[in-house]
């Protein structure tokens, strides 16, 4: 027992007589290994903290206010490591530093559907999409959401965000190319242009004319397309799309409809029209069809020649010139009053008013805390769109649905309410 205590004494810092007492060399021996169990689990944390140093990010906490992420993650920068001993647990205080701090608060927005990255926010409006087919055989909609899709100026940070909804008729392909080309359309037409409201309608205008060249070009250079049509003549050119277009900057909201798709804006609890239905037979556009030498007629409602149920579409060959893809273009300016945006195919219009519409949206919003917006990197089947938006929007096609709506129903709801500073 005496060379045992002889040894352990050796092995510390200090020197000390051989114990002869053999209760004093045991307690002696305890303390021993008591300091090199603490030794030895030092190095594991320390490695641990420099690991979670060179991440910088942390499981993202699927908290609704960006206050509560930063509270998190500040009460994880100290944590108690607690450590097990022979079956006897024991706490030591460890500091595991953290660069969740230097964060700002824009840093740290989460939302359920997008991982935390380290970059900074902007302000992206949240959205909304709900597409059913309906009662219909075939979905002939589609949907485009692109935000911070194009820089007006180049020297400023201020970035536009584009919403279309496309209503297609005879086959889906029109409507699936808008989706494709036309807000690439749009972002040239805007990058060669000026900021006034004149140049805002020209480039939507040439945008409009662009995609409905391309949409017929693409209809007479294509073959053997799985759809409906083939993509074979005269099929082919009795396709077309409607198009409703938003594009929403922090002071203005462009809006270009082509169609008898439709946007409203809720402002205040109330609904303001930003489109106009391009029907037959209002009285500007039959007087437009009639001055080109068609004429409307009224089978199952008004139609150009008894076909086309809208005045105003993309694609539609045969039908030109009575059907023209020149969009109508309008400008508003925002206010702190507007809540949402809404954009959605005839499916819905054709059973919900605008009154109706703009309610439920409303409800929907208010009913649920505003979170700050966050900036998704890059929106692909729209699974960063927002929870309550997709709500709202969910809300106005089931409805559409039990009014009996025939057609198919897209519908986009876009939130407007500014961030409190």
């Amino acid at each position: 027992m005496t060379e045992i205590c002889c040894e352990l004494a050796s092995e510390s810092s200090t020197s000390t007589p051989c114990e002869k007492n053999s209760r004093t060399a045991r307690r002696r021996r305890m303390e021993i290994r008591r300091f090199k169990f603490v030794s030895s689990v030092a190095s594991p944390v320390t490695e641990r903290a420099q690991k979670r140093q060179k991440l910088g990010v942390y499981k993202p906490s699927l908290s609704r206010e960006c206050e509560n992420a930063v509270e998190n993650s500040a009460l994880e920068e100290e944590k108690p490591l607690s450590v097990v001993e022979n079956g006897r647990s024991k706490t030591k205080e460890v500091l595991i530093p953290s660069q969740s701090s230097n964060f700002s608060m824009s840093t740290v927005c989460t939302s359920p559907s997008a991982p935390v990255v380290p970059e900074v926010c902007g302000e992206y409006p949240k959205f909304g999409v709900a597409s059913v087919c309906g009662r219909r055989r075939e979905m002939e909609d589609a949907v485009a959401i692109h935000p911070s899709f194009c820089r007006r100026d180049l020297e400023t940070s201020t970035e536009l965000h584009y919403y279309g909804v496309y209503d297609g008729h005879g086959c889906s392909h029109v409507a699936t190319k808008c989706r494709e080309r036309l807000h690439e359309l749009v972002k040239e037409e805007l990058e060669s242009k000026e900021g006034s409201s004149t140049e805002w309608k020209t480039a939507m205008e040439q945008s409009f004319r662009r995609m409905d060249k391309e949409a017929i070009g693409w209809n007479d250079s294509v073959l053997g397309a799985k759809c409906k049509c083939e993509l074979q003549s005269p099929d082919c050119d009795a396709v077309g799309s409607t198009a409703v277009v938003a594009i929403v900057t922090p002071e203005k909201i462009v809006v270009a409809n082509c169609g008898d798709s439709r946007a409203v804006l809720c402002r205040n609890g109330k609904p303001v029209p930003l489109s106009s239905d391009h029907k037959p037979d209002r009285p500007d556009e039959l007087n437009r069809i009639e001055a080109a030498g068609g004429r409307v007629i009224y089978w199952d409602g008004p139609r150009v020649l008894g076909v086309l149920a809208m005045s105003r579409a993309i694609g539609d060959n045969y039908l030109k010139p009575y059907v023209s893809c020149d969009p109508e273009v309008t400008i508003t300016d925002r206010t702190a009053e507007d809540e949402c945006l809404i954009l959605a195919s005839d499916g819905l219009w054709d059973v919900v008013s605008n009154e109706m519409a703009c309610g439920v949206a409303s409800m929907c919003l208010r009913g649920k805390s505003q979170a700050p917006p966050c900036s998704p990197a890059e929106v692909s089947g729209f699974e960063n769109s927002d929870k309550v938006c997709s709500e709202a929007s969910t809300l106005l096609t089931k409805l559409a649905l039990a009014r009996h709506s025939a057609d198919n129903v897209s519908v986009v709801v876009v939130d407007l309410r500014r961030r409190d500073t």
